[in-house]
């Protein structure tokens, strides 16, 4: 497997990402503000409590995405099933106007504020409130020119990889690197809502941060936190997750995001995966040291007369590990005690 440290660190708003940092957490707002932008600002909030780096919208207009009357959703498994499209998007998109006070609340937070363009006119949008990363969501991958649109930016790119061949992964990839994108990050990505666990499939990502030679992360919409959890463990220096104040409020994406208290337990137990990788070690460590005590040595299970023969019954293995290793208990045996030993004393060679 390649050596992960040769992929650089990616300064995303002051914040270092990489193998070397703990995981960066991304809180994805989505259309979970209900239209309501004092909902919008109490999210953010909600997400700079709970721990996460970022806030992520999307840009969008319902006018921008398809047309009235162009589709409705039948899919059975849908969370949207009837819904039609255009209707769906109005719902849940994020009024251009309400961005700059949502990249203001997040800043006062310390969160990084930034979002997904769906065309070019949101990416001219977005520079202009001095956006300092740009995600391009799995729909659009195979979107050359927004993708093109957005490495001429000069700013890091996050991309997920949702219902993509390998070969339209390669294609966007290199078509961000020729339009000038040096920092790319990969987010591993089931586009389906909700994902299961089953389709999931994080061990693509030492596998795609071999193939692309970029930092690989995971844009999860599973339930809960443990795929997420698990994805750092495999090397994912990125996790995004939907977030709502309360799935019982409703949202177009609730069914499938976070509430606060799920949000923080993802920023705790995903350091303490990437904290727990540590790097390969064999020995004792210098932590370890005063527990070696508890290991088993060899005592005196009775009196002992000097002359007697050492035998099951009068040595035992035992804690604590003052005496000799058990790996010289069967040595021991049929061994003559030079002097008396007094039950429960260590043996050593000196009564051998």
């Amino acid at each position: 497997m390649m050596n992960t440290n040769i992929i650089q660190d990616i300064n995303i708003g002051g914040r270092l990402v990489g193998q070397n940092h703990k995981p960066f957490i991304i809180a994805e707002m989505s259309g979970n503000h209900n239209q309501s932008l004092e909902r919008a600002l109490a999210i953010v909030d909600a997400a700079a409590d709970a721990g996460a780096d970022a806030i992520k919208l999307q840009t969008y207009t319902a006018d921008t995405m398809t047309l009235p009357g162009a589709f409705t959703i039948q899919d059975e498994d849908s969370l949207w099933k009837g819904r039609e499209l255009y209707d769906l998007y109005q719902e849940a998109y994020t009024p251009w106007d309400w961005h700059k006070a949502i990249f203001e609340r997040a800043r006062e937070c310390g969160l990084i504020a930034f979002s997904s363009p769906f065309d070019e006119t949101a990416v001219d949008f977005l520079e202009e409130l001095g956006a300092q990363v740009y995600k391009i969501a799995s729909f659009e991958n195979t979107d050359h020119p927004l993708l093109k649109k957005v490495a001429a930016t000069g700013k890091p790119v996050i991309m997920s990889t949702g219902a993509a061949t390998i070969a339209e992964l390669d294609e966007a990839v290199r078509i961000l690197r020729n339009a000038g994108s040096t920092e790319l990050i990969l987010l591993k990505c089931t586009s389906t809502y909700p994902s299961s666990p089953e389709n999931t499939n994080i061990r693509t990502i030492p596998h795609m941060l071999e193939l692309f030679k970029v930092q690989v992360g995971l844009s999860d919409h599973t339930m809960g936190v443990g795929a997420a959890v698990a994805a750092v463990a495999l090397g994912a220096t990125v996790v995004e997750k939907h977030f709502t104040l309360s799935r019982a409020e409703g949202g177009v994406d609730s069914a499938f995001s976070l509430e606060p208290h799920e949000l923080q337990s993802l920023v705790v137990e995903s350091e303490r995966a990437w904290q727990a990788l540590g790097y390969v070690q064999y020995g004792v460590q210098r932590a370890e040291e005063k527990s070696r005590l508890f290991k088993r040595s060899v005592y005196a299970a009775q009196d002992i007369k000097a002359g007697d023969t050492f035998s099951k019954k009068n040595i035992s293995v035992i804690r604590p590990g003052l005496g000799l290793a058990p790996k010289h208990f069967e040595e021991l045996l049929g061994k003559i005690a030079p002097k008396d030993i007094q039950a429960g004393t260590p043996l050593n060679w000196n009564l051998v």
